[in-house]
């Protein structure tokens, strides 16, 4: 009924084409997706169809969400704005319409601007923070598709070892056996490829196309973690507490502990550690679903090229943050160390449309909020201005910064710093440490990362008038990427660092608006 109601609406807009001069778009994130795949070095990842796409694209080695959960971070990247000014710090915030101000979102400029645009699967965070509808109509031509079997996200359908079903972490799957007999995945898949093989030629089309893994629960095809046999898998060299991380700074990962199969291991709370034999499994799930990822896209890929769209169509891969694999002693996201806020990202442009495009890697800093800007310019639309200091009653404007110049010449000089933030309800871990509502909100931590290092400041935060008290810092944090990538010695109180410190603190409150590049 769906998709029969959807395509009568596809031929009454239209779609696509190179008659309005503007290049198609596909734009997809995968949730929780770390560059943990072949084309960031991590050979043992089975991810050929990303890497092809690589191979085609510019790969951005340095890449940064605003903050590592999913809502915050999908309405930064989506309106153009940081969290502060979306006053979006959780998956159970307010739709930042009513909270924050009326912006205009990436899908809607291109909408406005003559575009098809559809939202497939899972692209802002459903419910309250996106106004209960994924911010239609406003940002979309039609409703947006959520698979039908979406609703049995949480149900009791992993099997354990006696044929007992679980709410589990570890949930390879029969599909044939599951509700609905598929998988989100697939069936957002299956209606990006129904949608590409319907299309008519009058508009260019954006089309957005969230995938749901490698988000716990890992639920996969089973067949897929036979491609990781668990004695090849290895540990992180860094898993054990970080040397002076303040506690404040600590994720419980309290969604993976409640998971039925975790809950039965009796691990420490707040600090572990998780068992190895454990851990093991979680990261060969987190490879097998990954690969999993990797096959559907593979698929809308395929399906782009036999349509010949593949010539006209910019397309955009990325994760909405990362995810720890046992590093610090960590999992999940929910803090501010690389392993969370760093992120795969992919820009593919056809040479039809940047003549001079080739295929490249660039290691300059980038942020996620970068993008609205971005596929603005690279698609010739009127490109957001930069947001004034209040900018609450603008709607079209972006707080972050065109990177298009860097697929022309990816080596040239940027940003010299980035920057991300989390919220906590106190100094010590609790059980909301990992996703706090606002009213629990007490302190925040403010993140730089440069070329060499990444400095955090842990402030005072007032949740009613969403200020921050910069004289009341409760933690620091400094990590030298010069001497390694891991983020294992906080180097924040050692008296041979006070320099750095400072420097970087002033830095740090200066803020983004310092760091943008001289273009």
């Amino acid at each position: 009924m769906y998709i029969t109601v959807l395509f009568s609406l596809f031929v009454a807009f239209g779609l696509f084409s190179l008659a309005s001069g503007h290049p198609n778009v596909l734009f997809v994130v995968s949730d929780d997706l770390r560059p943990a795949l072949g084309t960031y070095g991590t050979r043992s990842v089975i991810s050929p169809h990303i890497d092809s796409l690589a191979n085609r694209s510019v790969v951005f080695t340095r890449a940064y969400v605003q903050q590592a959960v999913c809502a915050p971070s999908r309405t930064s990247f989506l309106t153009g704005r940081r969290p502060d000014s979306t006053k979006l710090y959780s998956n159970r915030g307010t739709y930042w319409r009513q909270a924050a101000g009326n912006f205009s979102t990436l899908p809607q400029h291109f909408k406005e601007n003559g575009y098809f645009t559809a939202s497939i699967g899972k692209v802002f965070h459903n419910g309250n923070v996106s106004g209960h509808n994924d911010d239609y109509p406003y940002s979309w031509s039609v409703p947006p598709f959520h698979p039908p079997t979406e609703k049995f996200t949480r149900a009791k359908v992993c099997s354990n070892p006696d044929g007992s079903l679980h709410q589990n972490l570890l949930c390879p799957v029969d599909i044939s056996t599951q509700p609905g007999g598929s998988l989100p995945d697939i069936e957002s898949t299956d209606h990006v490829i129904e949608i590409l093989h319907n299309l008519s030629t009058h508009k260019p089309f954006f089309l957005a196309l969230g995938y749901h893994k490698p988000h716990i629960p890992f639920k996969f095809p089973k067949e897929y973690l036979d491609l990781y046999p668990l004695e090849e898998i290895t540990l992180p060299s860094d898993r054990h507490y970080p040397h002076g991380l303040p506690p404040v700074a600590w994720d419980p990962w309290t969604d993976v502990r409640e998971r039925e199969d975790v809950a039965a291991l009796n691990v420490s709370f707040p600090y572990g550690p998780m068992p190895d034999d454990f851990s093991r499994k979680i990261i060969q799930h987190y490879y097998a679903s990954t690969t999993y990822v990797d096959n559907e896209f593979g698929r809308v890929l395929k399906a782009l090229s036999d349509k010949g769209l593949d010539n006209n169509t910019v397309i955009v891969f990325f994760g909405d943050h990362g995810w720890q694999l046992g590093e610090h002693q960590e999992w999940a996201k929910y803090s501010n160390f690389e392993t969370a806020v760093r992120t795969p990202l992919l820009v593919h442009i056809p040479p039809s449309i940047i003549n001079d495009f080739m295929p490249s890697r660039s290691n300059a800093l980038v942020e996620l909020v970068d993008l609205f800007p971005t596929l603005s310019d690279v698609c010739g639309l009127p490109v957001p201005p930069m947001c004034p200091a209040v900018s609450h009653n603008v709607t079209f404007c972006t707080e972050g910064h065109s990177f298009a110049p860097l697929l022309h010449n990816p080596s040239m000089p940027w940003k010299p710093a980035v920057f991300s933030q989390y919220p906590r309800p106190s100094d010590t871990p609790s059980e909301n440490s990992d996703s706090p509502d606002l009213a629990d909100i007490k302190i925040l931590g403010y993140s730089i990362r440069t070329s060499s290092y990444r400095y955090t400041e842990w402030v005072g935060f007032n949740h009613t008038t969403f200020m921050v008290d910069w004289k009341e810092v409760h933690a620091r944090e400094l990590y030298s990427h010069e001497e390694n990538d891991r983020e294992d010695t906080n180097l924040g109180n050692d008296d041979s660092y006070s320099a750095v410190v400072s420097r970087l603190s002033t830095q740090l409150r200066e803020g983004w608006r310092m760091a943008l590049p001289h273009d």
